[in-house]
């Protein structure tokens, strides 16, 4: 008869605290995965995906990532205008410098 396998192998040191977080993550999702196939499952990890798996959940997170989306669009155009206003003003410098009107002045 084989051996159980020792599900929890062993896991390379993460780089970046944001990494140690996703191989947490990875760790707990599979644990609540082998209770939930065991039937062990606690009433808070049944409702936790339950919950995740909802449409008012799917549709919460779609909102989300759209409001994200507006905000990058927003961040992106108000540079885009703070871009075109420095050009505006470089352009109105050297006009008034070739016209004589400004600007530095060279005195002989």
């Amino acid at each position: 008869m084989p051996k159980a396998k020792n599900t929890t192998a062993k896991l390379r040191p993460a780089l970046t605290p944001e990494a140690r977080e996703k191989q947490l993550i990875a760790l707990a999702n599979e644990a609540a995965e082998k209770q939930l196939r065991e039937g062990t499952a606690s009433s808070q990890i049944i409702t936790y995906f339950l919950k995740a798996g909802s449409t008012k959940d799917q549709l919460e997170l779609e909102k989300l990532r759209e409001e994200n989306r507006l905000l990058k669009a927003k961040t992106e155009a108000l540079q885009s205008q703070k871009r075109m206003e420095e050009t505006y003003a470089e352009a109105l410098a050297a006009m008034r410098k070739y016209s004589g009107q400004g600007g530095d002045v060279d005195e002989y």
